[in-house]
């Protein structure tokens, strides 16, 4: 097995150009802005943190609006109306088993239950494994479609293509575009290894000094500071054990510490491009020889063991393999818990008996990296969950969430050695590790229970729109107590220039991926309120109120994706392409909605501007599989254009039709 090899060609892609539009426009004039349309955007350049006048008048007056609806639901449920929760057998009108909600002026199919009868491969396949999907995806009272739980492929119900055609007038090409699965993640293949290890033949590590000089670049790296997955002086002791001579057969924790080096080879070569370093590394050869002992390592349970199954994972999810690494993430998880790495070292109360047992170097380093990898795991644990619609490994009410202090992670000094101020003070801010980032993810995990899992799909609009107004307001106090030097901002408006001296970290730029992500997660839960389907009353203010906040952060999104382009190049691609590509589903589904909004043409702008803003997030060569991954993203942004522009164009018709009439 090669592990080690000579550079390879990159594959360079260059996204097409996308197709012409496939219908026409009617020049006419604009309508008035709609009742519930997005609020206006800021203009002008301006650092993280500064928030303008209109920002702060915006915030309370979307407050307002939910108190509002939250206020009406809450008297059609003591009336005996429909806001309560509902009982088994009511089915909501944007439930999977309910009819279609009549949004908007096109009414659904006679029976409304979706179409089974026609020959529609695409929906009928995606609702074969639909039996145990969690995600639901609602937009202003239509359901949509499912995301699987099975490997998160998000597809439209035959309601959702239906209502698609409906409002655009021409049938979407989805059952090909989603051939390949989520258009976040890679397909492509992983090796499948039949053969089980005996002995050492599961190939040889490279040099101890290509190791050695991985681990100091790994040390130095923006990477490694922001996922310090690794304690230095463990690690050294693990290469020690990994390349140690045995004259006899490899005890279990040699072989353990070598498919952890194998492992951290595997996670490094993603970075290889980016540190210049020699000789390459082959990650795939590498996670391969490292799988091959899974079977054999976990047979003891150590904080080795857990680094290798943990880095495997990582690696996958970095590639964009996303159920290959969900499937090691649960693994690393098991194993945390077997080793108490979710909770807090010395958390529990001695009894009156026991004397509190003073801890060695070796111990405190083991415990301390326990946590470290635990609040790691915490975070992706809650990635894959939102992005899968798979219920989460951890459950936060078995685990010490307890934050920890600010500069933890820097345990020791042994650690820096050589680092200078400017290095400490840049840790303190950029680690996946820092307070504010765990406390988004905490808030991440309470938006999953409350708004998106299975419980959360019975509930009736009063308890609904009171945890969104809760967890809307969870999240602005955790943006208002994030330092200003990186604060995301309420809205990232067009134009806005991302103003701050020096590069930014990638921590930083995942915070506001992050932040915008979430609250547009946040607000999307309210296209399953039942006020929809009444079009009027009190309550359907606020939910549009929610519903514009929902399509505004996407917007956010990609406006702050353009801003920071150049920044985004150091982050994993496929970890971050999740984010505009959430985005873009929801501003299309705004499109097909409110095609005459003033702001419909900038959104398709917006969508056209989205396949050279992946281009340029690429921060490695891609292989061609993964090349070809991009080229159908580039075909989806371009069939989801062509359909809202084909949408806009029907509107304006129909609406110069009606002028004349």
């Amino acid at each position: 097995m090669q592990l080690v090899q000579a550079p390879r060609n990159g594959v360079h892609f260059q996204p097409g150009h996308q197709g012409e539009e496939a219908c026409g426009h009617s020049e006419v004039r604009e309508p008035p802005p709609l009742r519930c349309r997005p609020r206006g955007s800021l203009k002008g350049i301006h650092p993280f943190g500064r928030v303008e006048a209109g920002s702060e008048k915006d915030l309370v007056e979307r407050l307002n609006r939910i108190e509002k609806a939250l206020e009406a639901a809450r008297r059609n449920q003591d009336a005996g109306g429909e806001g309560g929760t509902r009982d088994d057998s009511t089915a909501s009108p944007s439930s999977p088993s309910a009819p279609m909600s009549t949004v908007g002026p096109d009414p659904p199919a006679a029976d409304g239950n979706p179409d089974t009868t026609q020959d529609r491969s695409y929906d009928s396949s995606a609702r074969a494994a639909s039996g145990a999907t969690v995600g639901k995806l609602h937009f202003a009272g239509y359901y949509l479609g499912d995301v699987s739980s099975y490997n998160g492929i998000p597809f439209f119900s035959a309601d959702g293509q239906e209502w698609i055609r409906s409002r655009a007038g021409e049938d979407a090409s989805f059952h090909t575009l989603f051939g390949m699965g989520p258009l976040w993640q890679t397909q492509h293949p992983v090796p499948i290894f039949i053969d089980f290890p005996e002995g050492n033949a599961t190939g040889e590590l490279p040099d101890r000094t290509v190791v050695e000089q991985y681990l100091a670049l790994f040390r130095a790296s923006q990477f490694g500071l922001s996922f310090p997955v690794i304690d230095f002086v463990l690690f050294q002791e693990t290469i020690e054990l990994a390349y140690q001579q045995s004259n006899g057969k490899a005890s279990l924790e040699a072989v353990t510490a070598k498919a952890c080096v194998f492992a951290f080879f595997a996670v490094v070569s993603l970075f290889q491009g980016e540190w210049n370093s020699t000789p390459e590394i082959d990650g795939e050869a590498c996670a391969g020889a490292a799988q091959r002992l899974v079977a054999v390592i976990l047979q003891g349970t150590n904080i080795t063991a857990l680094k290798t199954v943990f880095m495997l994972g990582m690696y996958h999810l970095f590639c964009g393999h996303l159920q290959q690494g969900a499937m090691f993430q649960s693994a690393t998880c098991r194993v945390l818990f077997m080793l108490g790495g979710h909770l807090e070292p010395g958390s529990s109360r001695p009894t009156p008996c026991q004397t509190p047992q003073a801890e060695d170097d070796h111990t405190s380093r083991v415990r301390n990296q326990l946590r470290r990898l635990f609040w790691l795991s915490y975070k992706l644990d809650k990635d894959i969950s939102l992005r899968t619609g798979q219920p989460p490994s951890i459950h936060d009410e078995h685990c010490d969430l307890t934050l920890p202090k600010m500069d933890w992670w820097i345990w020791s000094i042994d650690d820096l050695t050589g680092g200078s101020p400017s290095f400490l003070d840049e840790a303190t801010i950029t680690s996946a590790l820092a307070p504010d980032s765990l406390q988004l993810t905490i808030i991440k995990s309470q938006i999953s229970t409350k708004l998106y899992s299975q419980s959360a799909l019975k509930k009736g609009d009063a308890e609904l729109l009171r945890d969104i107004r809760e967890l809307d307001d969870e999240l602005e106090r955790w943006r208002s107590s994030v330092p200003p030097s990186y604060r995301p901002t309420l809205t990232f408006p067009r134009g806005t220039a991302v103003v701050r001296k020096g590069r930014l970290s990638m921590e930083e730029i995942i915070l506001h991926f992050e932040y915008h992500y979430l609250m547009a997660m946040i607000h999307r839960a309210s296209g399953r309120c039942r006020c929809w389907a009444s079009r009027e009353g009190s309550g359907l203010e606020g939910v549009s109120s929610s519903q514009a906040l929902s399509v505004q952060a996407s917007r956010s999104t990609l406006y702050f994706l353009r801003a920071a382009i150049h920044g985004v190049e150091q982050v994993a691609f496929w970890m971050v392409v999740f984010y505009p590509m959430s985005a873009i589903l929801t501003i299309f589904c705004n499109l097909l909605l409110q095609p005459l909004n003033p702001q419909s043409e900038e959104d398709i702008e917006l969508l056209n501007s989205v396949p050279e803003l992946i281009e340029s997030m690429r921060n490695r060569h891609l292989t061609p599989n993964e090349v070809a991954h991009v080229k159908i993203v580039d075909n989806f942004v371009a069939e989801l254009t062509r359909l809202g522009k084909c949408a806009i164009a029907k509107a304006r018709r129909e609406q110069e039709l009606q002028e004349l009439a």
